[in-house]
């Protein structure tokens, strides 16, 4: 409406200066004959001719040129309209609602008569909602189909009041405020060909045999080839059967060629070949198994190369017999049911061991760090680690903050035993205040940034060491100058304890220091029950010949009488899910640990006959931390991995944020039946 008055105004005064001419030259004659009275009469019959003219002019020629005008704003418009109907691109004007009130020869021969219908653009396009023709300042784009041809419109809005069918056939006579304006752009044959390249796109892989050296040291040498041969074909047919190219560049590891579109089936059959080649038997006590690492859609090949590399090293750091994908940065993983198989060889602790010498060697100081409310484990393999640097000339500081209450006994025995200086224990604040070029920051019993003691400090160390038996997931610690995360061994002390023999075994260890390491391996074995291998009791062999006390560490261990009740309360008040999943929750009232109580009631929950895996819920400090337990026949750690969460086969835990104990309960159940549903719980 604006417009239109600007335009009225425009029209009138174009043709109003002649009156203004006209009241110029009456102004200037009336002061000439006021100023010189002569003069003025002299001018006066030229100013009236003048006078005259201007009256002639606006009359006669606003006559004349207002038809000529007229006629030109017709033929433009009909001109413009005739340009508009041969448009190439399909446009169309329709009412807020959708209601088609024009459209171009485009339009109607992109839409078809019978596939308009109603005349209505939401019924037209089925992903178009009436929502989105609200009038907007922006212009709008929305992605919609019909039948098989897919289109891009473009929405934009326009004000068309004052415009009648009577000066615009164009525009009919029930043109509102604010008119749709719809353009079709035809993208169909675009979206085929990118479908086609994205469906072309090659994906890398790299497959790896775990225990190449024992399971072939588990057969007759005479059988050895036929055994990798069998291997070689199980993994061949399976990968060819889904167009994909596999060949060998190791005795132990092969190369994987496939393309996106055929990933999909190879997803979709959730990569059964992990199982087949299980099942290849000559004669052999140990399987192979096998771990894939998948990187797709990249930006490159070398892209997809380093992602492989990097899932590769995730399947390996879980244990291995898993697949898993990295895909535009999202990381996905299949199998991993059976448990980390622990090797017996010591390789790889020896090597480790000699690169945190060489290491620590280059380094002046040291800050231990375990997770948040550290356990007996990390606390223990905190100590470890500074009794090494502490030997090796080096000042070592451990960052502990809150802990249980099942740890307090140990701590105090360590502050109160008068053998340490002040700042043997510091605060997370006080570390980043020494932190230096020269600290080295050793991360133990973790290996996820967001769960250690401070996360700050991982970001401001340039050297950063990782020392965790836990699986790793999709968070990790990046870039540190060694890791050494082996799902395997029973606990960061055993892996500590390992590495200690291998730097200098002639290390002198205070008896409390040799009890701490000893009871994080007895907290996380539960008493050399779960994960505890030949590297396990050889490690607290080595314990014991340092100083530990078998009977001391147990009685360290004792809990009072109302933790007790609260453990039994637990078990008497777990509830049986899916037939074989025992479900509790634990009361915090009145304990001193009540998470510990939660993973020690989901222990015993374990003893109940035809029970499979154990979860026990415990509300404490605006989270709800879960404890879950299994035996052998239920991977736990996959199903805290749903939740957040992670561990290992048999011993998993999560903590899930502002939520209570009923929504948590929902979410595990729901996490159970995804798991059956999808063939990951039998």
């Amino acid at each position: 409406m604006k417009d239109n008055n600007k335009s009225k105004i425009s029209f009138a005064s174009f043709f109003g200066w002649p009156l203004i001419l006209l009241a110029v030259i009456l102004l200037s004659e009336i002061l000439m004959l006021i100023l010189n009275n002569e003069h003025g009469m002299a001018a006066l019959p030229y100013m009236v001719l003048l006078a005259l003219l201007c009256l002639v002019f606006y009359f006669l020629g606003r006559k004349r040129i207002i038809p000529g005008m007229t006629a030109f704003a017709d033929e433009y418009d009909t001109t413009r309209q005739r340009l508009l109907e041969s448009l190439t691109v399909p446009a169309a004007l329709s009412t807020t609602d959708g209601k088609i009130i024009w459209r171009n020869r485009a339009f109607k021969d992109a839409v078809s008569n019978e596939e308009l219908g109603s005349g209505n653009l939401i019924s037209l396009f089925p992903d178009l909602t009436k929502e989105m023709l609200t009038p907007a300042d922006d212009i709008a784009v929305v992605h919609s189909s019909i039948g098989e041809k897919r289109y891009k419109l473009t929405i934009s809005w326009e004000n068309l009041v004052g415009k009648t069918a009577s000066k615009n056939p164009m525009i009919p006579v029930e043109a509102s405020d604010r008119m749709v304006v719809v353009c079709l752009t035809d993208e169909t044959e675009l979206l085929e060909y990118r479908q086609l390249y994205n469906d072309n796109r090659a994906c890398q892989g790299i497959i790896t045999l775990d225990n190449y050296d024992e399971a072939l040291a588990s057969v007759d040498e005479v059988r050895r080839s036929l055994l990798t041969a069998l291997v070689d074909r199980k993994l061949s047919n399976y990968f060819s059967s889904m167009n994909g190219i596999i060949k060998k560049f190791e005795v132990d590891k092969y190369l994987l060629f496939i393309k996106d579109m055929d990933m999909a089936y190879v997803i979709e059959d959730r990569f059964s070949v992990l199982d087949d080649v299980k099942t290849i038997n000559i004669g052999n006590s140990l399987n192979f198994t096998v771990s894939i690492g998948i990187g797709m859609r990249g930006k490159s090949y070398d892209d997809n190369y380093d992602s492989a590399r990097k899932a590769m090293e995730l399947a390996l750091g879980r244990g291995g017999d898993q697949a898993v994908i990295i895909s535009d940065g999202q990381i996905e993983y299949f199998g991993g049911k059976s448990t980390a198989a622990a090797k017996n060889t010591r390789v790889k602790a020896r090597v480790k061991a000699q690169a945190f010498r060489e290491i620590l060697d280059s380094k002046d100081q040291v800050i231990v760090m375990g997770h948040k409310t550290a356990d007996v484990d990390a606390l223990g393999a905190s100590v470890g680690i500074w009794r090494t640097a502490t030997a090796l000339g080096k000042k070592a500081y451990i960052v502990n903050g809150n802990t249980d209450a099942s740890v307090m006994p140990f701590k105090k025995r360590l502050t109160e035993s008068g053998h340490y200086p002040e700042d043997f224990l510091i605060s997370g604040e006080k570390a980043l205040a020494l932190v230096d070029p020269a600290t080295l920051l050793v991360v133990v019993d973790v290996n996820r940034p967001s769960y250690s003691e401070e996360p700050r400090l991982i970001e401001k160390c340039s050297s950063v060491m990782v020392i965790d038996h836990h699986r790793m997931g999709s968070e990790t610690i990046e870039n540190p100058v060694l890791s050494y995360v082996e799902p395997y061994a029973s606990s960061a002390s055993e892996m500590v304890s390992e590495l200690i023999q291998y730097i200098d075994e002639s290390i002198t260890f205070e008896p409390a220091e040799a009890d701490v390491l000893y009871g994080g391996i007895v907290l996380d074995t539960q008493n050399f029950v779960v994960q505890a291998g030949v590297r396990t009791f050889e490690a607290a062999a080595f314990l014991r010949r340092k100083g530990a006390d078998v009977v001391r560490v147990r009685k360290m261990f004792r809990e009072n009488i109302t933790d007790y009740r609260a453990k039994a309360q637990t078990v008497d008040k777990a509830q049986i899910y899916k037939d074989c999943f025992a479900i509790s929750v634990c009361d915090p009232e009145g304990t001193g640990s009540p998470t510990v109580i939660g993973a020690q009631a989901a222990n015993e929950l374990l003893e109940i006959d035809n029970v499979k895996a154990a979860v026990v819920l415990t509300p404490y400090n605006g989270k709800t931390f879960l404890s879950a337990r299994s035996i052998d026949e239920i991977n736990v750690q996959l199903l805290m991995e749903r939740l957040g969460g992670g561990g290992h086969k048999a011993v998993a835990g999560a903590q899930l944020q502002g939520m209570d104990v009923e929504d948590a309960l929902a979410k595990v159940r729901a996490a159970i039946d995804d798991m059956i549903e999808k063939g990951e719980i039998d």
